[in-house]
């Protein structure tokens, strides 16, 4: 049954997931702080809303894909934010990457106003995004959660409800771990094969069908050897998820020693001003530093 959507944020991948559930045949008012970014969605159907409160105000379902913790919180509390606006019963999912306790704190003010909030955050990249593949991670009221199930399988396969408040955002930060650590072995082994004059497609066929195999070896692993290091992910954005999850750890009274290592040298990438490119683009640091010793 098609339902009054809103959805804030519409970057490399908010943009695409949009665009599955207007696709869907639901009504879509979009809030993006580029209104061109919504051209597209907009020729397609969508309505635009000045305001993250604007687009609010009649969703049953409100989506957020923002960058970082502010943008969430400003979207979500701010003056013109969806807490002035949200009816009762309305859902909120934030598919931003973001602080767990600054999702349960925000959660908490929405509830005082009978307005659920599930942190949902995304993996896949952006052509997960595109191709509706992505793997959704979902923490939150679980009642909440079976409301919006169908809506979150028009973007992704893998939708997971993982517990309560927070451990959406949580479970995102094991994931970031897992891809980092992966990206920076897959930097480092094709680093060694072009230093030792490895054919590198050869090199990428012969490991990737064993147990060196990944989705960062088969889809970054060729993108490294070409050096295209066009952003479907990019660093600063690593580099924040990174941050959040070095502080996750220490709140947890962990020390892991391979996310801080690859979190400084993502950094690197940041004052090297590779900011803006895709994290496949930890090859170029690795090689060049690498070589310095």
């Amino acid at each position: 049954m098609p339902q009054q959507l809103a959805f804030i944020g519409l970057g490399i991948m908010g943009g695409p997931m949009a665009g599955h559930l207007l696709t869907a045949g639901h009504s879509l008012v979009v809030n993006t702080r580029s209104k061109s970014r919504a051209d597209d969605l907009l020729k397609r159907g969508a309505k635009w809303a000045a305001t993250a409160a604007d687009a609010a105000k009649d969703a049953d379902v409100i989506f957020i894909c923002v960058p970082d913790t502010p943008d969430v919180q400003r979207v979500v509390l701010g003056a013109d934010g969806i807490l002035s606006s949200a009816r009762a019963g309305t859902v909120v999912v934030d598919h931003s990457t973001i602080s767990p306790s600054a999702t349960k704190t925000m959660a908490s003010a929405l509830a005082q106003c009978g307005v659920y909030m599930l942190d949902a955050p995304v993996s896949g990249g952006d052509m997960g995004a595109k191709n509706a593949t992505l793997s959704i991670m979902v923490g939150g009221e679980a009642a909440a959660f079976e409301r919006v199930k169908p809506l979150l399988a028009h973007m992704g396969i893998t939708v997971t409800h993982t517990g309560p408040s927070g451990s959406g955002q949580l479970t995102k930060l094991v994931n970031q771990i897992l891809v980092s650590v992966n990206n920076l072995a897959v930097c480092e082994a094709l680093t060694f094969a072009r230093a030792n004059g490895l054919d590198e497609q050869k090199t990428l066929a012969a490991v990737g069908g064993g147990a060196a195999g990944s989705w960062q070896l088969t889809n970054l692993g060729p993108r490294m050897i070409a050096g295209d290091f066009a952003p479907g992910f990019m660093i600063k954005l690593q580099v924040k998820d990174l941050r959040l999850a070095l502080e996750a750890a220490k709140d947890s009274g962990l020390k892991l020693p391979a996310l801080e290592t690859v979190a400084k040298l993502f950094q690197i990438g940041i004052d090297e001003g590779k900011a803006d490119e895709g994290t496949q683009a930890l090859f170029s640091i690795i090689q060049q530093h690498a070589k310095a010793h």
